[in-house]
C-alpha cells in the first residue's frame, strides 16, 4: 500500500488526480491534502472528491509516518518550490506541469531527486495515452522510418477571465498547454537544433496575453511545430498529432475525445499502400483501448515506481529539456544544451 497525499488545490489537475488514486484502494492510501490558500480551500474542501480526506498543513502532511508519496498540484509557478519540500524530506513526487518558471529551481530539484534515488514524474497525460503510445512504438521500431515532420496542436477556448489570469505565464497559453506539445515533439524527433517562438496576442476583449502559442523546432532533417490557442472555437475538438515519417504517417486526430475516455482516432498510412495511390485519401483506422480515465494509466505507473518495480521511463535529464524547451518556446532566452540528450 501506497501512503500519498496531496500538496496544493489549485492546480487545474489537481481534483482529477485526487479522484483517480482514490478509486484504487487497494493501491493507493491517501493520507492527507494540504491547501494553504483560503480561498481555493474555500472551492474545493467541500467538493466530493476531497471528502473524508483530512486537511492539514503542509509540514504536518510531510511528517506522517512511512509516507511515501505526494501529488504535487499547486498553482503552476508554486509546483516546484513545493516539490522541493517533498525531495528534501524523502518522499517520492508526482509533480504537475508546466514546472514553473525558473529552470535552476527545477534543477536543483531534480539533481536532489536523482542523488537521493527518488522519483520525480511529470504530469504530462498524453505520454500515457494508448494512441500516443502507438504512435512513439512505430517511431521507434523505425516502422514510420526517418521523422521529418511533427504537428501538434492543443487548442481550445477559454473565457475572457481565463485568458485574463493566463497573464501571469511567460509565453501564456504556450507555457499552459503548449508544454505537453512540446513534449510529444521531443519524444517522436528527439532534440532540436534551434527553436523559434513566434507568440502572439490577439487583443480580444482587450486582453493583452500571449492566447496565440506557436512554435517551430528546427531539424537537420525535419521541422515540427507546436500550437496551443486559447481562442479556437471547437479547438477541443481538434486537438492533434501529425508524425510523418520517409516510410509512413501516423495522424492521431482527436488527441483524445474526452475526459472519461480518452479513446482517439488514429489513421496510419505505409508507403506501400499509397503507390500508385499517390493523389488518394490512403490510410488505416488502428483501433485503440478504451481506458478507464485520463489519469488511470499514469498513476498505476508512478505506483510502481515508488514501489521500485520500475524504473522512471523520463530520465532527469529529459524532464529537464522538456521544460528548458517549453520556456524557449515561449520566447525566453533559455541556453539549451541541444547535444546532451539524442
Amino acid at each position: 500500500m501506497i501512503r500519498i497525499g496531496q500538496i496544493g488545490m489549485a492546480h487545474d489537475h489537481a481534483e482529477g488526480k485526487m479522484s483517480c488514486v482514490r478509486k484504487y484502494p487497494e493501491i493507493f492510501e491517501v493520507v492527507g491534502v494540504a491547501e494553504e490558500n483560503p480561498e481555493i480551500l474555500k472551492r474545493w474542501r467541500h467538493h466530493k472528491t476531497y471528502q473524508d480526506v483530512p486537511l492539514m498543513e503542509v509540514e504536518e502532511l510531510l511528517s506522517i509516518p512511512d509516507l511515501d508519496a505526494v501529488m504535487v498540484e499547486t498553482e503552476e509557478l508554486s509546483l516546484v518550490h513545493a516539490a522541493q519540500k517533498c525531495i528534501d524530506r524523502g518522499v517520492h513526487v508526482h509533480l504537475d506541469k508546466p514546472a514553473g518558471g525558473n529552470v535552476e529551481d527545477f534543477q536543483r530539484l531534480l539533481s536532489d531527486a536523482k542523488r537521493k534515488g527518488l522519483t520525480v514524474q511529470l504530469a504530462y497525460m498524453y505520454r500515457y495515452n494508448p494512441s500516443v503510445q502507438y504512435c512513439a512504438d512505430a517511431v521507434k521500431s523505425g516502422k514510420l522510418g526517418e521523422i521529418f515532420r511533427v504537428q501538434a496542436i492543443m487548442n481550445t477556448y477559454h473565457s475572457p477571465e481565463k485568458r485574463a489570469w493566463l497573464k501571469q505565464f511567460p509565453g501564456g497559453n504556450m507555457f499552459y498547454l503548449g508544454c505537453h506539445m512540446v513534449d510529444l515533439i521531443l519524444l517522436m524527433m528527439g532534440t532540436p537544433e534551434r527553436i523559434i517562438p513566434f507568440p502572439k496576442s490577439t487583443g480580444f476583449d482587450g486582453i493583452d496575453v500571449t492566447d496565440i502559442g506557436f512554435a517551430v523546432f528546427e531539424y537537420k532533417h525535419g521541422i515540427a511545430t507546436a500550437e496551443a490557442v486559447s481562442v479556437d472555437i471547437n479547438g477541443y475538438g481538434r486537438r492533434s498529432l501529425l508524425v510523418c515519417g520517409r516510410k509512413g504517417t501516423i495522424e492521431i486526430r482527436p488527441l483524445e475525445r474526452c475526459y472519461a475516455d480518452c479513446k482517439g482516432e488514429l489513421y496510419l498510412s505505409l508507403k506501400e499502400m499509397t503507390e500508385q495511390r499517390e493523389y488518394a485519401d490512403c490510410r488505416a483506422s488502428i483501433p485503440m483501448p478504451q481506458v478507464s480515465g485520463r489519469y488511470d494509466a499514469m498513476m498505476l505507473d508512478f505506483a510502481e515506481m515508488v514501489r521500485g518495480k520500475k524504473k522512471n521511463p523520463f530520465s532527469y535529464e529529459y524532464e529537464l529539456l522538456v521544460q528548458k524547451a517549453t520556456l524557449a518556446a515561449c520566447g525566453l532566452p533559455v541556453e539549451i544544451n541541444y547535444t546532451e540528450i539524442n
